[in-house]
């Protein structure tokens, strides 16, 4: 995400930096970021069935072979930038791993298209993590009612700011403040009901999340893979292992000479580099998730 990029410009009075893609911020535009992280508008109200209806004919769905049986499911949540092409590649691997994979396009329903993304979602101005966690709340929900899922055996992988969702979506407290961050008006009494494990890849865990200063509401078994040369969310590991020192049962994997979105080969960003190795590495976690179920 571009907010770390933003608050150092802010903070070294708009100097030029390397690895930095916005090199100036009117100081109205750090404002607007920063009100909008602490002082969130409320997420536009609707019931669970009607975020699904808005979410699935985004869907992409995935099935392995033997997709007439109950099985493992795991929920795709994309960066910020959108839906990329190395996720399909991860269905697929989760796939043939014996998992359903549903990729859970965000953007679609809300008309959010890339330029837009980039300029608002990315800066963490609009659809903050808190907010998106109405999407994997409305997914699961959905994916609960499918003869194919197995309805304790579901997993959620998130990318950058689908870590930031996910991880927010686990530390939202019941009741007002879900719905008021959600929009989601009647949630069950916990809406992440069945998820036994997540992975949370190179998140953003920065200003404006809540990662690692409050327990999580369930404590599914997840792993947290951090990149070693990220200048895009920066380092995550202090937060993480905050989180993981408050009881989440978190392994926390560093990916040497990774950048972001290391698996990403058509990224613009020159910050990021298409790392095969780590790809593999991360198809391997990915199998080793679902083998645990």
């Amino acid at each position: 995400m571009w907010l770390n990029s933003i608050f150092n410009l802010a903070q070294r009075g708009g100097q030029r930096q390397p690895c930095v893609m916005i090199r100036v911020v009117p100081i109205w535009a750090v404002a607007l970021v920063v009100l909008g992280l602490i002082m969130p508008v409320q997420a536009f109200a609707e019931t669970v069935d009607q975020r699904i209806a808005r979410l699935e004919p985004h869907y992409v769905v995935r099935h392995p072979d033997n997709a007439n049986m109950r099985g493992p499911v795991v929920i795709m949540m994309h960066g910020c930038g959108g839906p990329r092409p190395f996720i399909e590649g991860m269905a697929h691997e989760a796939a043939d791993a014996g998992a359903t994979a549903i990729i859970v396009d965000s953007f679609a329903p809300r008309r959010i298209g890339r330029v837009a993304a980039y300029a608002t979602v990315c800066t963490g101005a609009r659809l903050q993590g808190r907010e998106r966690a109405g999407d994997l709340y409305a997914t699961l929900a959905w994916a609960r009612r499918q003869s194919w899922a197995d309805p304790n055996r579901i997993t959620a992988i998130g990318w950058s700011h689908g870590g930031w969702t996910i991880m927010d979506a686990l530390a939202l407290r019941r009741g007002e403040e879900m719905r008021r961050a959600t929009g989601l008006q009647d949630l069950n009494e916990e809406p992440l009901e069945g998820l036994a494990a997540t992975m949370i890849v190179y998140p953003y865990a920065g200003v404006g999340t809540y990662t690692g200063h409050r327990d999580w509401r369930i404590a599914p078994r997840s792993t947290a893979i951090i990149a070693q040369r990220d200048y895009i969310v920066g380092s995550t590991r202090a937060a993480l292992e905050r989180q993981r020192a408050r009881g989440a049962p978190m392994d926390i994997v560093l990916f040497e000479n990774a950048t972001h979105a290391f698996e990403d080969q058509h990224a613009e960003d020159p910050r990021v580099r298409y790392n095969p190795a780590a790809t593999a590495r991360e198809y391997g976690l990915l199998r080793e998730m679902i083998a645990g179920l």
